[in-house]
């Protein structure tokens, strides 16, 4: 009898595809999801659904029963619903490891950040991290996924080109390896029978920051303009984003400059490049 997988996080940019690789390798689906709406226009019918908010235990009460694997991509990059990262990254996560714990399941995957260990000084990480110390200490089989970035966290940076100017660190010669849901997917699907315990994956190609931004330039049909922000003025910067705007903008704008002010690289993996998911990009855009 093929495994039951339970996926939380279903209806988002990575759920979606791993929610699509564990039914083209013949596991049986439960997807837990708050929003049916959502999982019916991404197209997904899972074998199984599960209706609950997991930010709410009393919601999900039983939704682990008869699951072998939990895989969890839960985690919020814009902070709505007045809910933090603490609330959806640590604490809706911790309350689906309680019920994977009580329904007796065998190994729970949890898609965190590449070096998010490192950085605990960034909110997101920190409410993420926070859960991976709890998920080491469950008792459970379990796997942590480090993607050092999805496609779609580039999705402001093809947003800026769009609108003329692309601003960056260093002078754009940081570098990363951005990889593709599917890609990611199939990682995370692997990773419910293999053995490691932390697996850090990123894109095939390497690409300076300055390299992704000229590729964003040329999809959005503009002229590449780039301004070059010095990194010792990321702090100051971030300073007056805390004061001057609401959480739910400084949260994801603090990770983004966090991130874009390092080098992000990890093993490459997969196959999909980000130049055909920029042009992608832009062939979706409405005709003006």
């Amino acid at each position: 009898m093929a495994k039951t997988v339970l996926l939380a996080g279903a209806t988002g940019y990575l759920g979606s595809y791993v929610a699509r690789e564990l039914q083209e390798r013949n596991f049986q689906l439960r997807a837990l999801v708050r929003d049916v709406e959502k999982l019916q226009q991404k197209g997904l019918n899972p074998d199984q659904l599960y209706v609950g908010e997991v930010t709410e235990l009393n919601t999900i009460s039983g939704c682990c029963d008869g699951v072998d694997t939990v895989i969890s991509t839960i985690g919020i990059t814009r902070q709505n619903d007045g809910l933090s990262y603490m609330d959806v990254d640590f604490q809706a996560n911790l309350n689906l490891l309680q019920e994977a714990k009580r329904s007796g399941v065998r190994k729970f995957i949890y898609v965190s950040v590449l070096d998010g260990d490192k950085l605990r000084k960034v909110s997101v990480c920190a409410a993420k991290e926070k859960f991976v110390d709890e998920l080491k200490n469950s008792g459970l089989e379990y796997s942590v996924i480090r993607p050092n970035g999805l496609f779609c966290d580039l999705d402001d940076l093809y947003h800026m080109a769009e609108n003329g100017r692309v601003f960056l660190f260093d002078g754009g010669q940081l570098k990363s390896n951005p990889i593709h849901g599917a890609d990611m997917a199939q990682i995370c699907v692997d990773a419910i029978d293999a053995p490691r315990m932390h697996i850090t994956a990123g894109g095939p190609d390497q690409m300076t920051h300055k390299e992704i931004a000229e590729l964003a330039f040329k999809y959005a049909g503009k002229e590449p303009r780039i301004t070059y922000i010095p990194s010792w003025s990321r702090g100051m910067l971030l300073g007056m984003s805390r004061f001057f705007t609401s959480r739910s903008t400084y949260g994801p704008l603090e990770f983004f400059m966090t991130v874009m002010s390092r080098d992000m690289l990890a093993p490459p993996k997969g196959q999909h490049r980000l130049e055909e998911y920029y042009r992608h990009m832009h062939h979706s855009q409405p005709s003006k």
